[in-house]
C-alpha cells in the first residue's frame, strides 16, 4: 500500500530510507495515547459537523478494536508505516473504510505526536511521583524505628558529630520530597493540549480545541501553535527531574555500598538483593546499589542528548525531533525499576545498630560539645574553648581513647575551670539530643520531622 502522504511522489521510497526514517519500533509505546487522542479528536469533529454520528461510532469502535489487537499482540507493525500514528490510521481505514480517512481532518502528525508524547509524559509524571511516595513511606517506617539509633554523622567522609539513623534517613526523605514536587510542578506547567495546532499555523476547519483539551483532562490549550509543535520542554523537564531523582538515589546507593562493607558493617543487604562472585565463594556483592549508581549516568546522558538535539532547531517541527522519545522512554523505565528495587532493598536490609554506635565512639564526635560546654558553662570565648578542646583530643589520642571516655580528672588536668558535669555533655546521647534547633537531630526534632512528612504524604493522597 502506498504511503498516505505519497501523492506528490512519483517513486516509492527506498527500503533503506524506510528503515532510517521510521520511528514505529519505539514510538509504538504511545499507542494508548494515540488512540485516546484520536477518539477525543473524532468526538470534536462530530460535534462540529465534520463527522457524522455513524462515522464517529465506526471510528471509536475501530480504534478500540485496534487497541485490543495491540495489547493481545495481534497487530501487525510494519516499518513502512513509519510511526504509530500512520500505523493506527492505516489499520483503521482497513477496518472501517472511508470514515477512517476523515479522522485526520484538522490535525497533522506534528500536533498529533506532540499530544501523544505530552500525554505519555504527564502520565509518567504522576506514576513516578507515586513510586517516590512509596519510597518516602519506607524511609519514614525506618525512621520511626531508629530515632535512638546513633551513628557518626560525617563531613568529608570523616566522623563529625553523632546523629540518629532516623535523622539520616529523613535527609533522603527531604530530597525525595523535592523530587515529588518537581514532577507535580511539571505536570501542572505542561497540562495544556497541543491538538488542533495542525502542522504549525492552526487549521481553517471550525474546530473546538477547548473541547478536546477538556476531554483529555488538560487544564486548557496551548496558546501559540508555532511554539506548540516545536516544544519539547515537557520532555526535557521529565528528563531533568529523573536525572535529579537518580542523583539522589545514587547518593543513597553509595552510602548503602559503604555501609555494607566490612569496614563499616552498618547494614546487611538481604540475600534477595545481593549477588556472589564467580571465583570468590565468600563474596556478597551489593550489586543493586552499584547498578543504581551506574544507571544514573545513562539518565544524565538522555537529558544531555535531547538538549543537544533541540539546541539549534529553527521553528517549527523538524525531523530531528524524532530523536526525542527513546531517551525519555529509557529514563522513565530506568527510574521506575530503580525506585521499586531500592524500596525493596531498604525494606529488607538489616540495620546493625551496635556497629553504628561503636563507630560513633571513634573520632571524638563530642569534641564540639566540649567546646560548647566551655563557652556556656565556663564563660570561655569560643576560640579559646576550641584550643582547649584540641588539647583534650590530643590527650585522648595519646591514651588510645575517644574524648567521650576521658575521665573528669583527665579533663580537669587540661583546664581547671572544667567541672564534673562535663561528663554528661560528652555522652553521645546528650550530644545528639542537645541539637534541638528546628530541623536538627534530637529525638524531639526528628519526631516533628516524621510528623511533618506523614502529614504531607496524607495531603498528597
Amino acid at each position: 500500500m502506498a504511503k498516505m502522504w505519497s501523492g506528490r511522489f512519483e517513486k516509492e521510497t527506498s527500503k533503506l530510507l524506510d528503515e532510517f526514517n521510521a520511528s514505529l519500533m519505539f514510538d509504538k509505546e504511545l499507542y494508548k495515547e494515540d488512540i485516546k487522542g484520536s477518539i477525543a479528536h473524532a468526538k470534536m469533529l462530530n460535534k462540529r459537523g465534520i463527522l457524522t454520528d455513524s462515522e464517529l461510532k465506526d471510528i471509536v469502535k475501530g480504534l478500540k478494536e485496534i487497541e485490543t489487537e495491540i495489547e493481545e499482540g495481534k497487530f501487525g507493525f510494519n516499518i513502512s508505516d513509519e510511526d504509530i500514528h500512520m500505523a493506527i490510521e492505516k489499520r483503521l481505514t482497513e477496518k472501517i473504510g472511508y470514515a477512517g480517512k476523515k479522522l485526520h481532518t484538522a490535525r497533522s502528525r506534528n500536533d498529533q505526536v506532540a499530544l501523544d508524547f505530552r500525554l505519555y509524559v504527564l502520565r509518567k509524571d504522576k506514576e513516578l511521583s507515586s513510586l517516590i511516595k512509596n519510597l518516602v513511606h519506607t524511609l519514614l517506617d525506618i525512621s520511626k524505628k531508629h530515632k535512638n539509633t546513633i551513628l557518626p554523622g560525617m563531613t568529608h567522609l570523616q566522623h563529625a558529630q553523632p546523629i540518629s539513623f532516623s535523622y539520616h534517613m529523613l535527609a533522603y526523605a527531604s530530597m525525595f520530597k523535592r523530587d515529588i514536587e518537581r514532577f507535580e510542578s511539571s505536570y501542572e506547567r505542561n497540562s495544556y493540549s497541543p491538538l488542533g495546532c495542525a502542522a504549525l499555523a492552526g487549521t481553517p476547519h471550525p474546530i473546538d480545541r477547548e473541547m478536546v483539551a477538556k476531554e483529555l483532562g488538560f487544564k486548557s490549550t496551548t496558546i501559540n501553535c508555532l511554539d506548540t509543535v516545536s516544544d519539547r520542554d515537557f520532555a526535557l523537564e521529565i528528563l531533568f527531574n529523573i536525572a535529579t531523582l537518580m542523583m539522589h538515589i545514587s547518593r543513597l546507593a553509595e552510602e548503602l555500598i559503604i555501609w555494607s562493607s566490612y569496614e563499616f558493617k552498618f547494614i546487611t543487604i538481604s540475600d534477595d538483593y545481593a549477588t556472589g562472585s564467580s571465583i570468590m565463594p565468600q563474596k556478597k556483592n551489593p550489586d543493586v546499589p552499584e547498578l543504581l549508581r551506574g544507571k544514573t549516568g545513562r539518565t544524565y546522558g538522555n537529558l544531555i542528548s535531547l538538549l543537544t538535539v533541540m539546541k539549534g532547531l529553527p521553528l517549527a517541527y523538524n525531523k530531528d525531533m524524532q530523536e526525542d522519545k527513546e531517551g525519555v522512554f529509557d529514563s522513565v523505565k530506568t527510574a521506575e525499576i530503580s525506585l521499586v528495587i531500592l524500596n525493596e532493598v531498604l525494606k529488607t536490609m538489616h540495620i546493625n545498630e551496635e556497629n553504628m554506635y561503636k563507630a560513633a565512639k571513634i573520632g571524638h564526635l563530642t569534641a564540639t560539645d566540649l567546646a560548647d560546654y566551655l563557652v556556656e558553662k565556663c564563660g570561655i570565648p569560643f576560640r579559646e574553648a576550641h584550643f582547649i578542646t584540641g588539647r583534650a583530643v590530643a590527650l585522648a589520642e595519646s591514651r588510645g581513647k575517644d574524648i567521650s571516655d576521658l575521665s573528669f580528672e583527665e579533663l580537669k588536668s587540661i583546664d581547671d575551670r572544667i567541672q564534673e558535669d562535663v561528663l554528661e555533655y560528652l555522652k553521645l546521647e546528650h550530644s545528639m539530643n542537645s541539637r534541638n534547633s528546628l530541623g536538627a537531630t534530637s529525638v524531639s526534632q526528628v519526631e516533628k520531622q516524621i510528623e511533618f512528612f506523614e502529614k504531607w504524604l496524607k495531603e498528597k493522597e
